[in-house]
């Protein structure tokens, strides 16, 4: 590149991270949020950073930054000297007493909501020195290309090169209406009746696919088509439409309890709901586990037993 010499200017370092960060976010404002600087003086940075360099690492508009394309050749070819960086501060972080550092976690909706969230705050309040980044996406993501250091996921559907430790326990998939859906209406005895109402259903993200509602009843298993009046990519949308008595759903039996105690939802199918694989924590390898992760693992496999000891009461 113009206006580069034979060895990388040690200066240049800080710079580049940033641009990563900017890069990342798409954003001068949001990586400067992140980076607890003013947008000014990171675009300042990365500016003379493109002039050291003698090239146009972004775009910038009114609107949004995006990357050019040899910006997304030098971020590719720099993002492993990054992360070697990262890991040698975490190295750093492990050898205290008390975890810290950057987590990023790239989960499900779903997940957040039936194994992270209910325990984030005391989690929070043991390891105070540890910064969690949620990103919920009920799409499949690239965990190394996205800069995540875990996932969470069903099990059952994890690629084969990932290290996956468990954080629940099996769960039933629930099928559920509202009363006010049923009224006047035959509730469902055998999953083949539920063509003859109105199902609200979730198309998966990536492949578009329609679930197809998975039932199990003395050894037989089957899967069923449904009409869907409502398709959603969000089960938090079809789960409040199921609420307001829209039609038929299915969703986690621990997703949908509090619904079912308070009289909301009623179960349909109970004798047919199936059982699933629990929830993973997953990641690439299983070299230099940050201490961080460890730590989040222990603490919420802890809970969720404690859970499910109270609950077999």
């Amino acid at each position: 590149m113009k206006g580069m010499t034979a060895t990388l200017p040690p200066e240049l370092l800080p710079a580049i991270a940033a641009f990563a960060r900017v890069a990342h976010h798409a954003s001068f404002t949001q990586a400067a949020a992140a980076m607890g600087v003013s947008p000014s003086a990171l675009s300042q940075t990365v500016r003379t950073l493109e002039q050291r360099l003698g090239v146009r690492l972004l775009d910038r508009t009114t609107r949004k930054v995006g990357v050019t394309e040899i910006g997304r050749r030098f971020l590719a070819d720099a993002q492993s000297g990054l992360s070697a960086l990262d890991k040698a501060v975490d190295a750093l972080n492990e050898s205290r007493d008390k975890p810290a550092g950057l987590l990023r976690l790239n989960l499900s909706r779903t997940a957040a909501d039936t194994v992270l969230l209910p325990h984030l705050a005391d989690f929070m309040n043991a390891y105070p020195d540890v910064q969690l980044e949620l990103h919920c996406d009920n799409g499949f993501v690239d965990l190394v290309a996205g800069g995540f250091d875990a996932g969470i996921r069903i099990g059952e559907f994890l690629a084969q090169d990932m290290v996956a430790v468990p954080l629940s326990g099996t769960m039933r998939i629930a099928t559920v209406a509202a009363p006010s859906y049923l009224l006047g209406r035959t509730p469902p005895r055998t999953p083949q009746d539920l063509q003859h109402h109105r199902c609200l259903n979730v198309r998966f993200p990536g492949a578009g696919k329609l679930y197809r509602w998975e039932y199990s009843h003395k050894g037989r298993t089957l899967e069923v088509d449904v009409e869907g009046a409502l398709i959603s990519n969000d089960g938090d949308v079809v789960l409040s439409n199921a609420r307001a008595g829209a039609g038929i759903t299915c969703a986690f039996e621990s997703t949908v309890q509090a619904d079912l105690d308070a009289g909301r939802l009623v179960p349909l199918l109970k004798p047919w709901w199936p059982t699933v694989s629990s929830f993973h924590i997953y990641y690439p390898s299983r070299l230099h586990m940050p201490r961080k992760l460890r730590v989040l693992i222990d603490f919420v496999q802890a809970r969720m037993q404690s859970a499910a000891s109270t609950n077999r009461r």
